[in-house]
């Protein structure tokens, strides 16, 4: 059984339909990178996953684990395991770091005391200790403001918060890379290697795409909102590849 399966969902912003019957898996422990040009329908299918609106699934199925999630609303979706990084990142800009995962821990301590009472159980999300470890840089930074870090120091608060969320099984990042310096992109993929590592499957979203293929398992590619090339990163045919990735 998969972690994450797609099957066939069509998606829709108002009339303007984006995906047409996509069907991918993600399968527990994996990287899984997702590409495909600028409109493509990337940020829509993470977007489908985790039920944000718009866009509005009209067809097809969303399973999570042995779970139909195709009509859960996004907090039920973000609670049971499966936690995004937009590429607009979303931090409290006002707030410092320390304050911005404080902040994922009430929302952490309000699910485990929902979940004593269902499961009799609680589901925790990383540690700060764990978070600063995977990016040490933030603890240096924990009284700065989050307005006021670089770009990369703010992508990496983004996936630290997610991951103090509870219970985060699945991670869908998209293009965590962007805009960065080159050196700040090899630390913060070397740190989505460790998230991996740690036993939290990725679904990955990047522009940087020679940097995708190096780091993920397997891949998917987009193009008009159709899933046109799928399998091993080490069996796709690079001129292929080519043409529905260089513009």
């Amino acid at each position: 059984m998969s972690l994450l399966e797609l099957d066939g969902v069509h998606s829709y912003y108002g009339p303007s339909h984006i995906l047409r019957g996509v069907s991918l898996t993600v399968e527990k422990g994996e990287i899984v990178t997702l590409l495909g040009r600028n409109g493509a329908g990337k940020t829509t299918t993470l977007r489908s996953i985790v039920g944000a609106e718009p866009p509005t699934v009209h067809e097809g199925t969303i399973r999570y684990g042995d779970t139909d999630i195709t009509d859960w609303p996004t907090d039920d979706i973000v609670l049971s395991g499966v936690g995004i990084v937009p590429e607009e990142r979303r931090l409290f800009t006002e707030l410092t770091v320390a304050e911005n995962l404080e902040l994922s821990r009430i929302s952490q301590n309000s699910w485990n005391v929902v979940k004593r009472r269902i499961l009799g159980n609680e589901g925790g999300g990383m540690s700060v200790a764990e978070l600063y470890d995977l990016f040490p840089v933030l603890e240096e930074r924990e009284d700065q403001k989050a307005g006021t870090l670089s770009g990369g120091e703010q992508q990496m608060l983004s996936i630290a918060r997610t991951l103090r969320l509870p219970n985060v099984d699945l991670l869908l990042l998209d293009e965590p890379t962007e805009g960065l310096a080159p050196q700040i992109v090899e630390n913060l993929l070397e740190s989505i290697e460790r998230i991996a590592d740690s036993g939290t499957t990725v679904l990955l979203i990047e522009q940087n795409v020679q940097a995708a293929l190096e780091l993920a398992n397997r891949g998917y590619v987009l193009d008009q909102g159709e899933i046109v090339m799928e399998g091993d990163i080490g069996e796709f045919d690079d001129e292929k590849l080519d043409q529905y990735l260089v513009m």
